[in-house]
């Protein structure tokens, strides 16, 4: 009784909160001119768009034919049509969702009938699988979940379920088909859930939770970002209220307590009351989400409940836990936060849901404060991260988005297991034109840059707006602005943060020089504007056809991160304008570790050249080339290092890339595939790991242990329990007099072998054991050169390596062979 009687009082002080907050509204809120009223005509995104169309939607939709599947059975189950149940799943219909509004945002820019009706006949589906009281999740419905991510019955386990996810995307999906088409019936299926989840959560119903209230926050955020949608879209302030209370009942109502990492208070942002809470901890994708929904809900209420929060948690993450690409969640394990300044640069995962996250809640907090440093934010997290998630072809993504790789990194991927990224990306992309401009219907306000044109009102006249530019390749904008009638207003035009001290905002990163200065234009005359927060105002009586030119110091400049981050130490990184760009091996004849750079070389401009890549699959984009020292066998030597946009790396073949270039001698790593650094002719094996390589057994390296994963191997896996051979092939005959092997084991599925011999090739061209000292033995020790001499002389340019695996479970693996010869 006293729980419930809590739970109710706090349902009544946070409706009272929002009436309070909401007679304290202002009138200067601005908004995002919505996307479909503008069109885009850039390098960057109008490309991308229509590759969406063309490529990403087509394949996204036929990847989540999976998710369509269980939807469909589970409407066969509720209509009596069916016996086979779908597979239980905990969250693969929020992919498909979020491909879906990606596709109606598509279609409200770019009207695709063949989209459109595929849009309908899933929408058909959806419908099917919802039950009468509004209740939409296929394993509960079906009644097949795995209890112990699902739990037992509806919302028994809302700390992993994905229930609330899941349908926050498909309010998404819904608003925006709605927005697209005047179609409401996948709308109508999302109020009817949002009304279900209003009466199990916070009322009680009888058929769930004993008729008790649930009153828990979902494990993962979204739904609160979905039900401000409903409301922004219906008008309706029960969506409102509800997102405002799923917020406000986080760490209040439910606080896990499990030491299980995805159970613990902080992963999901449990750990204290919303308003309360200071520091970006946990799984960064949940966190960003309720931060941007933390934003929103506040800018709507014109409440400044979570300010204080908002303020400290943002300062915490670009003072302290932002990657220079704008990527987040450092930590692979959590998918999140990590330490403060802990921001390696190989290991790090920085999701590209995440980068998505960091876009929508700093735009959401431009929208509340009215300040570019929020946009800055968003821009590099876009330019950089997100774009970086999806290859050049639209059909390959990465998930981790690391600052540096070695050449046999992970490649993209035309699909993942878990699907979020594809899918966020498929409906960000269609997004961008309504991050272009925004207005409180007296000012225009320029958000992002990029070539676009648009119709608006200010002041209740229309006005036209044409702007064009190479931007991010270039640092001139133009503006030619075309009122129906001479109109007096307020054109704010964004200064970015790395137009002048710093890449982007925050303490952790700084040039070693400031740029130069901007200018403004207006019909062809430099004017001067101040500048508040972020924006040049330039306040004057607009008549049809004025101009407006901004110019922006677009050049290649190093930065250096603060000392509290180890991995960055003696390192320089290289941006222009708002990108960053990195180097790969593909472009610079091997691994780019090999080579060091100079502080200040970027401020000799007569060393630094940049050029428009003409062919190939970066044709277009452009290319920063820059004088180094490259470590040689023979020493160091002077070199010219080429960089690209770092979105655009691993586009072509898998290479070495690095993005914070080392600036001590001693810092430099030759490159272990240069043939001064090979021991061996050539090197073959009966099987090969795709992410290992048979080069490793030929490379100059000297493992610390059987464990180090900081240098190349070679290993078998999967094929567990099977015996395989490496054939080794010298320049030379010679005589060879010693053979040691250091063996791989990571202590699960590759371990050490049980055996091994050596074989060499007779003149019949078959193979025959090697007999060795009677005093050794073909030894397996770990953290150890394991050497054999021959008994007898051994005079070839070829073996074979013999082994066994321990058992039927793992399999075999080497991170270095010598030979020894006369």
């Amino acid at each position: 009784m006293k729980r419930t009687v809590f739970y109710l009082l706090l349902i009544l002080l946070t409706q009272t909160s929002i009436i309070a907050a909401q007679s304290t509204s202002i009138d200067n809120t601005i908004k995002m001119v919505p996307f479909p009223q503008v069109k885009m005509s850039d390098n960057i995104w109008a490309p991308r768009i229509k590759m969406l169309v063309s490529e990403t939607l087509p394949h996204a939709f036929t990847q989540t034919q999976v998710a369509q599947r269980r939807l469909q059975l589970c409407g066969d189950f509720l209509e009596n049509k069916g016996t086979q149940l779908p597979e239980p799943h905990r969250f693969n219909t929020s992919d498909l969702y979020k491909v879906m509004e990606g596709a109606a945002l598509m279609i409200a820019a770019e009207p695709d009938p063949s989209i459109e009706a595929e849009m309908d006949r899933i929408i058909d589906i959806i419908a099917r699988a919802q039950k009468d009281d509004g209740y939409l999740y296929v394993s509960h419905i079906c009644g097949n979940p795995i209890i112990s991510e699902m739990g037992e019955k509806p919302y028994s386990h809302v700390i992993h379920s994905h229930e609330l996810y899941n349908i926050g995307h498909l309010y998404e999906a819904a608003v925006a088909y709605a927005q697209a088409t005047g179609k409401e019936k996948l709308l109508q299926v999302a109020l009817k859930s949002a009304r279900h989840v209003d009466q199990v959560f916070f009322i009680g119903d009888p058929n769930y939770n004993n008729g008790k209230p649930v009153m828990q926050a979902p494990g993962h955020q979204e739904i609160e970002i979905g039900l401000v949608k409903l409301y922004n879209y219906t008008g309706d302030k029960l969506y409102l209220d509800m997102a405002r209370k799923f917020l406000d009942i986080r760490g209040i109502t439910f606080i896990p307590d499990s030491s299980d990492h995805v159970s613990t208070p902080q992963y999901a942002q449990q750990h204290n009351p919303v308003a309360k809470q200071t520091t970006a901890v946990g799984h960064a994708v949940r966190a960003t989400y309720q931060y941007a929904a933390m934003a929103e809900t506040d800018s709507l209420l014109h409440s400044d409940e979570y300010t204080a929060a908002l303020n400290a948690i943002w300062h915490n993450i670009v003072d302290t836990k932002m990657h220079i690409n704008g990527g987040l969640g450092a930590i692979a394990g959590i998918e999140g936060f990590g330490p403060e300044y802990l921001l390696p640069n190989k290991e790090a995962y920085l999701e590209t849901c995440a980068a998505v996250g960091n876009v929508f809640f700093n735009l959401r907090m431009f929208l509340k404060y009215h300040d570019a440093r929020y946009v800055d934010v968003a821009e590099v997290a876009l330019l950089n991260n997100c774009l970086s998630g999806i290859g050049l072809d639209g059909r390959s993504f990465f998930y981790p988005n690391p600052l540096a790789a070695d050449y046999n990194h992970q490649p993209r991927s035309g699909w993942f297991g878990t699907a979020c990224c594809p899918s966020n990306i498929s409906r960000l992309i269609p997004q961008i034109p309504g991050f272009i401009y925004a207005t409180d219907g007296q000012s225009l306000y320029t958000v992002l840059y990029g070539s676009s044109s648009t119709t608006i009102k200010i002041n209740d006249i229309d006005l036209t707006v044409q702007q064009e530019t190479a931007y991010p390749f270039s640092g001139d904008i133009s503006f030619t602005l075309d009122p129906a009638a001479p109109l007096e207003f307020d054109f704010k035009l964004r200064i970015p943060t790395w137009a002048g001290s710093q890449f982007v905002p925050g303490e952790l990163y700084h040039y070693d020089l400031p740029s130069d200065n901007w200018s403004l234009l207006v019909n062809g005359q430099p004017i001067q504007a101040a500048v508040e927060k972020g924006y040049a105002s330039c306040r004057r009586l607009w008549q049809p056809g004025d101009t407006v030119t901004l110019k922006l110091p677009l050049q290649v400049k190093e930065n250096i991160c603060i000392t509290a981050v180890e991995a960055n130490r003696d390192r320089r990184a290289i941006t222009r304008g708002p990108l960053l760009y990195c180097a790969e091996g593909i472009d610079n004849g091997g691994s780019v570790e090999r080579f060091i750079f100079n502080p200040g070389t970027t401020q000799q401009t007569d060393q630094v050249f940049i050029s428009e890549i003409t062919a190939g699959k970066l044709a277009g984009l452009s290319q920063i080339s820059l004088p180094v020292r490259e470590l040689t066998a023979a020493g160091f030597a002077p070199a010219a290092l080429k960089l690209i946009p770092y979105f655009a790396w691993s586009n072509r073949d898998r290479s070495s890339m690095i993005t914070w270039l080392a600036t001590r001698p001693e810092m430099a790593k030759p490159d272990m595939r240069d043939p001064a650094n090979l021991k061996f002719a050539a090197v073959r094996a009966s099987h090969t790991f795709e992410q290992d390589t048979t080069e490793a057994i030929r490379m100059k390296h000297t493992p610390s242990s059987s464990g180090d994963t900081s240098i190349p191997r070679w290993t078998s896996w999967p094929q567990k329990g099977k015996s395989q051979w490496v054939e080794i092939e010298l320049a030379d005959i010679r005589e060879i007099t010693a053979i040691s092997i250091y063996w791989y084991n990571d202590n699960g599925g590759v371990q050490l072998p049980a055996a091994w011999h050596i074989e060499t090739p007779t003149e019949d061209r078959q193979w025959q054991k090697v007999e060795i000292y009677n005093t050794d033995q073909y030894s397996t020790l770990a953290d150890n050169y394991n050497l054999v001499h021959p008994a007898g002389k051994l005079i070839t340019n070829k073996i074979r390596l013999i082994l066994t695996p321990a058992h039927q479970d793992t399999c075999i693996g080497i991170l270095s062979v010598d030979i020894e010869s006369k």
